[in-house]
């Protein structure tokens, strides 16, 4: 059982966790990976298994397995982040069922399991639980320890402390290079190794035909070897339906106090009601940031990495937070967002829950942008007796960001100057960022406005309204009736030589250290982006021709044949060129405040139709067979199902056509 990072799966089934806890679980019941006591980082586990030995067997199967035939149903517990999974091996007379969650205000986590004899005679069998554990997922300097006091196994590194254990009593254990001991029912005793694994097995004996019988581990974190003692200790010392009813009142009060969905259709509303539990377990219940997704490439094999905080991605969540009723959550997430700003008045692309910046690619000028036009949105949406507070809390970081944005205006053109685009791949002076920064500058002149500061206000607005006379007349592409994505788009010396040859306006230049730098005059590529210039960012609102026509271009030209939905762009390549659900849904978003209900309607059922099995929204659905193909679950995706629901419930009453 060696190396299981190496062998995570990309795509997980299900999370689970409460806001400081955060897992990735297979549908099968299995943890793959668990972060605590921040969402992002640092993660801890390689892998937790579940499996049972008959007393008669050398043998252990793994049921949160595929290996041995075992068969899985699982599934989310009505309105719950609560994930409960049934097994079953054809043959093997035991028949598991599990449950597992955080619980909200603790750092812990519980597997409650119900072991049932499906035999026609008394069966006698042993639970193993196997922990490979490596705390601030460092390879090195790990050790696991038995407690007999607790009765507990521990892992630990530095300031992390995991404590396993069960009211019920085991009768082996392990620490350290257990798996194969594990396997074969034959844990050795040793009291502590300098490594990351464990196991631990508690025997049933003569289990009646039809009976069940009950086991519950808990798993405590804490940052001292006491804490995670004494966290464990009375975790078992409480009856687990305590601990399971505070888990299901917490989630179902989150919903109560959530915005009702729209829309009666049950598909609808239970998606609606999903987005809003995993746009919880998102946020960090300690600073209020937002990550993108829990992390899945952790060697960055594939992509650059997900389990960071974006202010672009987060700005649309608190929007839709909004349109939920949570306001809170949002404002949360602003409070966060004075932590992670720079002096100069700049948010750079993405960062750690602690306002840390993150690994990026550089300057991305819409993560600021849209900061400033998220945090309007939400000052808009909150209670007539919480602005004047909001006001006060934010009013220097949005002054000083939208200085920034003003020095980051290029005097040759009027335009942002050049940044790396929404999707990260490229440098230009990109069309939707253009759109991005016009929107966050008004919505920092609409703040000075309530600051009483009559002179910012003016000149936020009289700047905003300049970039948007650009965006219209320098970012129009007649020819193909589109925005051109971008402006001097930096490329490399070949695609600026096949430009040159094609007869296109490109240019070169030598920067400071003699280095050049080639630019195509033009970017001409269609993007799904090109529709921020009106929603949301209101450069143009949606019934303007030039909206009109973009919206035409995207959807003639971005559909995906057959599986239908809205790639990115024209050639993408990210894991293949699929279509996203949040591409699509940003068209319905369109469609929708447009009046033209009936294809947005068609657009959210087909993300709807999509959402993978267990009824999360991943971020690309495959462009051949239409399953899940990247991400799972994505904010962003979610997010944006929430602003589509309302949007087009709010259109669909003034289109006495449509129907919900």
């Amino acid at each position: 059982m060696s190396d299981y990072l190496l062998r995570k799966p990309y795509l997980v089934d299900a999370v689970i966790g409460n806001s400081r806890f955060l897992a990735s679980v297979l549908r099968t019941g299995r943890i793959v990976r668990l972060w605590w006591p921040h969402v992002d980082f640092p993660q801890h586990a390689d892998t937790i298994r579940s499996g049972l030995r008959l007393s008669d067997s050398d043998r252990t199967t793994w049921f949160d397995g595929t290996e041995d035939g075992w068969q899985h149903e699982s599934g989310y517990a009505e309105r719950t982040n609560i994930f409960a999974v049934k097994a079953g091996c054809p043959g093997f007379p035991v028949r598991a069922s599990s449950e597992i969650y955080a619980v909200p205000g603790e750092d812990l986590l519980v597997f409650d399991y119900r072991f049932t004899n499906t035999g026609n005679s008394p069966v006698s069998f042993s639970f193993l639980l196997y922990s490979s554990i490596r705390p601030e997922e460092n390879p090195f300097y790990h050790t696991t320890q038995f407690r007999s006091e607790a009765d507990a196994l521990v892992h630990f590194r530095r300031q992390y402390y995991f404590s396993l254990s069960s009211a019920n009593v085991c009768i082996k254990y392990q620490p350290g290079h257990a798996w194969e001991a594990a396997c074969e029912g034959a844990l050795d005793g040793e009291d502590i190794r300098m490594a990351p694994d464990g196991a631990m097995e508690w025997a049933f004996t003569d289990v009646a035909p039809g009976a069940t019988v009950s086991h519950t581990v808990y798993l405590a974190a804490a940052n001292t070897l006491d804490d995670s003692i004494k966290l464990v200790l009375r975790a078992k010392e409480t009856d687990c339906r305590v601990w399971r009813d505070r888990t299901a009142r917490y989630w179902n009060e989150t919903l109560a106090s959530a915005a009702d969905c729209p829309f009666e259709r049950p598909d609808i509303r239970d998606l609606y009601e999903r987005s809003i539990l995993t746009m919880k377990l998102m946020s960090d219940e300690q600073t209020g940031s937002i990550i993108a997704a829990p992390e899945f490439d952790e060697r960055f094999s594939r992509c650059g990495g997900y389990a960071y905080c974006w202010g672009r991605d987060a700005a649309f969540i608190t929007v839709a937070l909004d349109k939920a009723g949570l306001t809170d959550m949002s404002t949360r997430f602003y409070e966060w967002t004075l932590t992670a700003q720079d002096k100069d008045g700049a948010w750079q692309q993405r960062h750690y829950h602690d306002g840390s910046l993150a690994p990026s690619w550089g300057l991305q000028i819409d993560e600021g942008s849209s900061i400033l036009w998220g945090m309007y949105q939400h000052f808009e949406a909150l209670p007539s007796g919480e602005k004047e507070s909001f006001l006060r809390l934010v009013w220097d970081a949005v002054r000083r960001g939208a200085e920034f944005l003003v020095r980051s205006i290029d005097p040759e053109n009027g335009l942002p100057l050049a940044s790396r685009d929404l999707w990260e791949e490229r440098l230009g002076q990109h069309t939707y960022s253009s759109s991005a920064v016009y929107a966050g500058l008004r919505a920092a002149a609409s703040f000075a406005e309530r600051a009483r500061e009559p002179e910012l206000s003016e000149r936020w607005s009289r700047i905003a309204a300049s970039i948007a006379e650009k965006i219209l007349t320098l970012c129009w592409n007649e020819e193909k009736g589109v925005f051109y994505r971008g402006v001097e788009l930096r490329v490399s010396r070949e695609s600026y030589e096949e430009a040159a040859q094609a007869g296109l306006a490109v240019s070169v230049r030598t920067d400071g250290k003699g280095y050049k730098r080639y630019r195509k005059a033009y970017d001409p590529v269609i993007d799904v982006s090109l529709l921020g210039i009106s929603v949301p960012f209101g450069v143009i609102p949606p019934s303007h021709p030039q909206a009109v026509r973009t919206a035409e271009a995207v959807e003639r030209w971005l559909t995906v044949p057959g599986v239908g939905g809205i790639k990115r762009y024209e050639d993408d390549r990210y894991i293949g060129g699929n279509p996203w659900i949040l591409t699509t849904l940003w068209l319905a978003q369109y469609r929708a405040a447009n009046g033209e209900t009936a294809e947005a309607r068609k657009l959210l059922d087909w993300a709807v139709a999509h959402r993978t099995e267990l009824g999360l929204l991943p971020e690309q659905v495959d462009k051949t067979s239409g399953e899940t193909a990247w991400v799972v679950p994505l904010t962003w995706s979610h997010a944006m199902f929430i602003l589509a629901v309302h949007l087009l419930a709010e259109a669909e009453k003034t289109d006495p056509a449509s129907t919900s």
